[in-house]
């Protein structure tokens, strides 16, 4: 954090990983990425994990597809992501906050059916009434109908990949425009496809 300065951006920013649990991952997440169209993100991948940044709405809707994308070949996939905004010195890639509120995946996302499940976990940092926002949140996503239940250092959420990312959105955005709220992290799991009985 040395020489990292508070800025003023609300540049959205996603760290991810997607994990085929197959021989051909390589070309389940090669597919995946041809599929999506990245324009309106800032982009930086390497041996470990893929980061896009700009504005929640393109964040949010690059990372569905992606693993929407891959999890439709019917594999088991899993996508392991964090989420944050408001990051002290996160300013980088600021010009992708002028692009518009079109989501260029979104129509191709809606067509696939894909059953996801997931463990999140929401941190409002630096704000001692932390819980009650987290539990405002999950009202949240019980109205929208995904929620299932809570579990040790999370939350659980099942439903269509749509829905379920519809939720993760809602719930990060409604947190990040609380009173006096800057920072906030999101940890998200998803799982489609898992061989493994569910366990609700």
């Amino acid at each position: 954090m040395e020489g990292l300065s508070c800025g003023t951006s609300r540049i959205v920013g996603c760290r991810f990983s997607v994990y085929p649990m197959t021989d051909n991952f390589v070309e389940v997440i090669k597919g995946a990425l041809e599929e999506v169209d990245t324009s309106k993100v800032w982009q930086s991948t390497d041996d470990v994990s893929t980061c896009i940044r700009g504005r929640s709405e393109h964040v949010f809707d690059v990372a569905k597809a992606i693993f929407i994308y891959a999890a439709k070949t019917g594999v088991h996939v899993v996508f392991n992501g964090t989420f944050s905004i408001g990051c002290p010195g996160d300013s980088d890639a600021d010009t992708y906050m002028s692009e518009d509120d079109v989501r260029l995946n979104e129509s191709g996302s809606n067509k696939e059916r894909v059953e996801a499940a997931s463990q999140f976990a929401l941190y409002p940092m630096n704000n001692p009434d932390y819980m009650q926002i987290i539990a405002e949140q999950c009202a949240v996503a019980q109205e929208q109908g995904t929620f299932t239940k809570g579990v040790h250092y999370a939350s659980r959420l099942d439903g269509d990949a749509n829905a379920v990312f519809k939720t993760l959105e809602e719930v990060f955005v409604n947190t990040s425009k609380s009173k006096d709220q800057s920072h906030v992290t999101m940890t998200a799991v998803i799982s489609a496809n898992s061989p493994s009985k569910k366990d609700k």
